[in-house]
């Protein structure tokens, strides 16, 4: 990222007892559920159980945001064998994918080097320009979208669908990275292009698993923008009380049990 902008802000005494009690007590909680998610993420596959990247939180300070693995340690490799699986049929961004696979871009192939600028995303590396690409040509159909994904392990599709590799996030918030309520922390690529007047109030609030945009989300139809995204986020960050929290909480409760991911 750019030098960062720090802001200061102090999470209130009852906001971060509250978050130490409730990820505490659910970690104890569903220690069994992890354990077993463990133990079925390495029978199934080699590599770590966990993995991380990197996110921005509040006053654009980075950190580590965990979650349990749900694919294959090679997945990015397999993009170059998928291709034809492709449902969108083989086009110029098939070629865009393969490349991806091994962090260059054209430009940088033509020149012998490595990218000098790669993003970080949940799930690989790629360089930017190769990424801006993609974003464009997501403008007008998926990017990749392949049925039964096979880089996707059966039981990373299980815990993708219930949400339980968000698990390790109780981490996070346990550590003081994140709050149970907050706005959702970006990857870098995205936080690095909300540094205007008009986007960096988002960052002056806790970073958090949930928040008002996700609960607003079900009270829409069809797909939230993201500047409407950004502008529930400042929101958030304008106006936001521990009560307010236990609101959201509460309202996020029956969201889960709908079909969209918050």
């Amino acid at each position: 990222m750019k030098e960062a902008i720090r802001f200061e802000y102090k999470t209130p005494f009852i906001k971060r007892l509250f978050d130490i009690l409730v990820a505490g007590t659910a970690l104890l909680a569903l220690s069994p559920l992890i354990m077993l998610v463990v133990i079925l993420i390495k029978l199934e596959s080699k590599g770590p159980v966990i993995y991380y990247s990197l996110r921005v939180g509040t006053g654009y300070k980075i950190f580590h945001f965990y979650k349990f693995r749900s694919m294959y340690t090679n997945a990015d490799r397999k993009l170059k064998e998928l291709k034809h699986l492709n449902q969108y049929g083989a086009t110029s961004t098939s070629t865009t994918v393969a490349d991806a696979s091994t962090f260059l871009c054209d430009e940088c192939k033509a020149n012998g080097t490595a990218c000098q600028r790669p993003i970080y995303t949940d799930k690989e590396t790629l360089c930017e320009k190769i990424y801006e690409k993609r974003q464009k040509a997501e403008a007008g159909a998926a990017f990749l979208k392949i049925q039964n994904d096979p880089r996707i392990t059966r039981v990373g599709k299980f815990i993708r669908n219930t949400s339980f590799d968000e698990l390790p996030q109780l981490w996070n918030v346990l550590i003081g990275d994140m709050s149970i309520v907050g706005n959702r922390p970006l990857p870098l690529y995205e936080a690095e292009k909300l540094t205007t007047d008009k986007y960096m109030m988002r960052f002056m609030a806790p970073a958090g698993i949930t928040g008002l945009w996700q609960v607003e989300k079900r009270g829409k139809a069809g797909d939230m923008s993201e500047e409407e995204r950004i502008m529930l986020d400042n929101a958030y960050a304008r106006d936001n009380s521990f009560w307010k929290d236990i609101l959201l909480i509460l309202r996020t409760i029956p969201a889960l049990f709908q079909k969209e991911n918050v």
